[in-house]
């Protein structure tokens, strides 16, 4: 467990994963074929809103019980999934079905299954990850409870295996099958399972360079697309629902984000967003870094000491696992002013950096997320596609936000009413 990129603490092997990780999701290619996504995953995400909130005949009790969360989930879980592995996912699908009492959802039943179970098993692989990382194996062996969850857990990572397993060896097959002069899917599977082999296109230069490294091998390719899919599904739903929430209780903020998008789309609410919007789109990402400032949906960064150090005026050995507290960080009078006020303005003054280590949205350092220029992708498409045509209202703004900690801060529900915007 752990030897993919996040939970691992060997530095060699960490450095060999990252490397591939990140030059296949920062590929040009790769954020293309991210906003391409976007725009088709958010098509099929309307067209379930639209038989069960949004067409003639839908009662309104009916729009006023969207659980909008949910759907947010099943969104990134299928972006992420595709954008990873190349091969579709029907989370968003699997939700509609649960939903519809009588219509479903025009996907193979046992597929949208399929991806259901996965997913969910992917979700409890991290806990299981997590576990094992601070239970003992003393508690794990001999205590009934812990070892109970202990075969448990081993059993979903078999599972999680060899479902990864599969899909990794589909994929060889089919670039083994495609003539060389055919281009490849633009998914990270694809351009890590070709790296270092006569289908990368660098081949020819790092021979020449005598850079060559060798090729992943199936379980380090198992272990970096498990790690993308876990660490960039739901940390990125939930922002865009906490940016919901903040936006209905910030009106003017909510004000100025929508002046912005319909200055560039004009009254066009359905051409498909490109990167060069995103790029425009100054005032929404404002929005997801002060969310996320203020509303850290990671709670603590792991590190592992690599010498003896002190901290806090304590003594710790070597190989001492911290935790570097974000929220804290976030709220501090010493690097933000009024650190607990809502305020997106604060990172469109001109000149604005955050003070060294101060904003760790993304974590820092060598350990800094490889994905968060695909998370920034998804999140201002999101907005963009949503709030340019739709009127987003919570049912109880009085209500308190309903959240659930545990590895991350997660949006428990989030109840509003959609409608089209005018």
């Amino acid at each position: 467990m752990g030897k993919g990129l996040f939970f691992n603490q060997d530095y060699k092997s960490w450095r060999y994963n990252r490397h591939f990780f990140t030059q296949a999701i920062l590929s040009p290619k790769f954020s293309n074929e991210a906003v391409h996504l976007a725009n088709k995953l958010f098509n099929e995400l309307e067209s379930y809103w639209d038989k069960l909130y949004l067409k003639e005949g839908v009662t309104k009790e009916n729009r006023k019980k969207i659980n909008i969360s949910p759907w947010f989930n099943q969104f990134t879980n299928d972006m992420v999934i595709a954008l990873l592995t190349g091969e579709r996912s029907y989370t968003m699908a699997g939700c509609f079905n649960e939903l519809s009492d009588n219509e479903k959802a025009e996907r193979p039943s046992a597929l949208v299954d399929e991806t259901v179970k996965f997913v969910h098993a992917l979700r409890k692989h991290l806990i299981g990850i997590i576990m094992f990382q601070i239970v003992s194996p003393f508690l794990r062996h001999y205590f009934p409870y812990f070892k109970n969850k202990s075969d448990d857990y081993i059993q979903n990572m078999k599972f999680v295996n060899q479902r990864i397993d599969a899909i990794i060896k589909r994929r060889r097959q089919e670039i083994e099958n495609t003539p060389l002069d055919k281009p490849l899917q633009n998914d990270m599977l694809t351009s890590i399972i070709t790296a270092n082999t006569p289908r990368d296109i660098n081949y020819t230069n790092k021979i020449d360079n005598k850079e060559v490294m060798r090729p992943m091998t199936d379980p380090e390719i198992r272990g970096i697309i498990s790690d993308g899919i876990i660490a960039g599904t739901d940390t990125t739903a939930n922002t865009i629902s906490f940016i919901v929430y903040y936006l209905a209780h910030y009106p003017d903020v909510k004000k100025k984000m929508l002046n912005e998008i319909d200055r560039i789309f004009q009254d066009d609410k359905t051409r498909p967003i490109t990167e060069n919007d995103i790029h425009n789109l100054k005032y929404c990402e404002a929005i997801i870094k002060e969310v996320s400032r203020i509303f850290s949906i990671v709670n603590s960064l792991p590190r592992c000491l690599e010498t003896p150090n002190e901290i806090g005026g304590y003594q710790w050995p070597t190989e001492t696992m911290i935790r570097i507290n974000i929220d804290a960080i976030h709220h501090n009078e010493e690097y933000w002013e009024e650190p607990n006020k809502f305020n997106p303005d604060r990172w469109m003054v001109e000149g604005f950096e955050p003070k060294k280590n101060s904003f760790i949205m993304f974590g820092g350092g060598l350990r800094v997320c490889p994905g968060r220029k695909l998370a920034m992708i998804e999140l201002v498409c999101l907005m963009a596609l949503l709030f340019r045509k739709y009127e987003i209202d919570l049912i109880d703004k009085e209500a308190p936000l309903k959240t659930e900690s545990g590895v991350i801060t997660v949006c428990a529900e989030l109840f509003v009413e959609i409608k089209l915007r005018n």
